[in-house]
């Protein structure tokens, strides 16, 4: 991100296992932290939001003061909106984004918990989970899947495969929807807004009849 520069990197004598699944250690002058959503600092292993310190980082946002207000603790941290784990030595691993987190009645929950599950299955090329507006709830879950040629895939089947893998029912989808290609930035992430966009004009065109 331009909000910072180098906060996390492996090292060249870092084992290959380090280096294939995580981002690495702080930079020598920053400091990070994961915190969860009541403010506690994480232990090693436990999901939180990555949160960074130093003179690497940005001083804050021209003339903003409430981004300012948003993106900074009151001590000074910066608010990545990255969701990550570190391990005992140090090494963070980025597990998914703050915003994309789904709120089901209360049960909250990352998508890459489902997609990660169900990027194994043999008949999807790609699936991306993004949460469904309910009046109950508050939220639901909506499953977008580029099937693989030749394969059916259906809202049950994946449910099934997800219950089979030990995935808890309150993270299985509850709508599916298929399509050619997901939408993807040039460094090949989801465009997960332009997907929620799409749900919604679906939704609306349903309910107009």
């Amino acid at each position: 991100m331009t909000e910072l520069q180098a906060g996390l990197y492996t090292r060249l004598d870092d084992p290959p296992a380090v280096a294939a699944t995580s981002a690495g250690r702080p930079s020598p002058g920053t400091e990070v932290r994961l915190v969860t959503a009541d403010g506690r600092r994480c232990a090693p292993g436990e999901e939180g939001e990555l949160q960074v310190r130093g003179c690497s980082v940005f001083p804050g946002y021209f003339d903003n003061p409430a981004a300012n207000a948003e993106a900074f603790t009151a001590d000074g941290w910066f608010r990545t909106g990255d969701l990550a784990v570190m391990d005992a030595a140090g090494n963070v691993s980025l597990t998914g984004r703050l915003k994309d987190v789904i709120n089901r009645g209360g049960v909250k929950f990352n998508p890459r918990d489902v997609e990660d599950v169900l990027d194994q299955h043999p008949g999807i090329v790609q699936a991306a989970v993004v949460p469904m507006p309910d009046p109950v709830l508050g939220e639901r879950v909506c499953c977008f899947v580029v099937p693989a040629s030749g394969h059916t895939i259906t809202l049950a089947e994946l449910c099934d495969y997800l219950g089979q893998r030990g995935v808890a029912k309150t993270k299985w989808p509850e709508r599916l929807e298929l399509v050619a290609e997901l939408p993807m930035t040039p460094t090949r992430k989801v465009i997960k807004g332009q997907l929620q966009a799409l749900l919604a004009q679906r939704l609306a065109a349903e309910r107009q009849g």
